[in-house]
Order: C-alpha cells, then structure tokens, then sequence
C-alpha cells in the first residue's frame, strides 16, 4: 500500500483516468489518502476524510511514507485555512495559493510553512456554521468541485462542517445517513442539514438550514433560498426547486 499527500492547492479526482473523465471531486491542499491502484500516468486514491476515491495524475501525485500517513492520521490537532484565499511558502520561498478548508496543519511535512488564519479546535458552535457557509455564497455551482470558484452542494456542506472540525462523507446521499433525524422542521436549528430527493426517492440535495426558514445550498451558486415542509421555494422563480426528505442533526 502507498500513501500521498496534496502539495497543491486543488487537484481534480476522475471517474476514470483520463483527462476528459468526469470530475467526482478534488482534493484540497494537505488532504492525504491511500493510493489503490497505480497505472502509467494515473493512480487511484481513497481519501482518508471521507472514503471517496478516484483517479488523480501522477504527475500530480505525492507520495509519503506509511509512517508520515500514520502520523497525520492520528493526530487530533489538524487545522484548516478559514480565509477564502491564503498562501503557504515553499522551502525555496514561492508561494502557493491555497483555498478554504485547505489542512494547513500538514503544510510541516511538505516543509511549508503557512502565516493565514486557521481554525484551531473543534467548534460546535453552530453559528460559526452559518458564519462559515456565508463566506461561500455566489460561489458558482460545479459538479464536484470543493473550492469557492466552483462547489456542488455536498462538497459545500462537507467544507463548511470540516472548517468547524466535523467530518461528513462527499455525497449528500452518504451524508443522509450521518447523524439524528428530526420529525419537523421546527425542531431544527440553524447549522442543520436539510436533504433533499427526487420524484424516485433518490437523495441529490443537501443544505444548510438557517434562522426564520431559510437554507444556504448550492443552485447555480450558493445562494439563501425559503424552506419549508414541502421543500426549497427559489424566491428569484417563485417556485418549489428541491422536495425535501429528511433534516439531520449532526451534532
């Protein structure tokens, strides 16, 4: 088994390895991962946060020892860059642009050194949530993106809960089954998931519920929209856009 690191700031993860394959996600500076499969010029990575894996070049390919894996793995004292956009040094001091939620906690091991402003400690606060995905909105919508120049709504609500700490999977049907599920709506609190389903049951939405019934997601951007028994109401079209399923407390 293998292990890597992202030196990066963002770098994209296939379906398949091929350049024009669909984007499934991306990897953020700092996060590390198992690699599964190694081919010429692709590898097949798991990543450690949240089991999603994929294919990643090789020419974007960093590769750590078992010992430098295990180390960052049992550490509980990671931190992650909180301003939309900061820098980490490199040894021969270049600078490398990193984005939100990038773990700069790793950036020693790349022998990097980062000066930005990280969160520290677990918070469960859920108005530094809120703070959080606010800092996000008009990101425009991209299928598997994780950054603030394109997001989808998982990767939205799995940035946001990681910069406060808190671990989700990378869909919203995976994060369905995380957490405590309320009856009603009015039991939710702002910092809550809402999901949302498709007319065959399939979960393919997930937001962040806010004060006095609205939710942050992403619909073309992250945006603020009503919420309400029956689902999302786009208050630009004055229509129901998503059906909601289910509300989940996370912590």
């Amino acid at each position: 088994m293998q292990y890597g690191i992202c030196p990066l700031s963002v770098v994209p993860v296939r379906l398949l390895p091929e350049d024009t394959s669909e984007l499934i996600s991306q990897l953020l500076y700092g996060d590390y991962y198992k690699v599964t499969d190694t081919r010429k010029f692709w590898s097949k990575i798991r990543m450690t946060h949240d089991g999603c894996e994929g294919w990643v070049s090789n020419l974007q390919l960093k590769l750590i020892t078992e010992e430098e894996y295990n180390l960052i793995t049992t550490r509980d004292d990671h931190k992650y860059a909180n301003d939309l956009i900061s820098f980490v040094a490199t040894a021969e001091n270049t600078l490398i642009p990193i984005v939100i939620g990038s773990t700069i906690s790793n950036a020693t091991l790349l022998q990097h050194t980062f000066e930005g402003s990280a969160t520290k400690i677990k918070s469960n606060d859920k108005h530094k949530l809120i703070e959080a995905a606010l800092l996000y909105l008009n990101a425009p919508y991209l299928w598997g993106g994780m950054t603030p120049f394109g997001i989808d709504s998982a990767g939205f609500t799995q940035l946001v809960y990681k910069i406060n700490g808190h671990n989700l999977l990378r869909n919203a049907g995976q994060q369905a089954t995380q957490g405590e599920a309320l009856s009603f709506i009015e039991e939710s609190e702002a910092g809550d998931l809402a999901f949302f389903d498709t007319n065959e049951g399939v979960i393919n939405h997930v937001g962040i519920i806010m004060q006095n019934n609205y939710v942050i997601h992403v619909s073309g951007t992250v945006r603020i929209d009503r919420i309400d028994h029956t689902g999302i109401f786009n208050t630009d079209s004055k229509t129901y856009t998503h059906k909601l399923r289910v509300i989940k407390k996370i912590f």
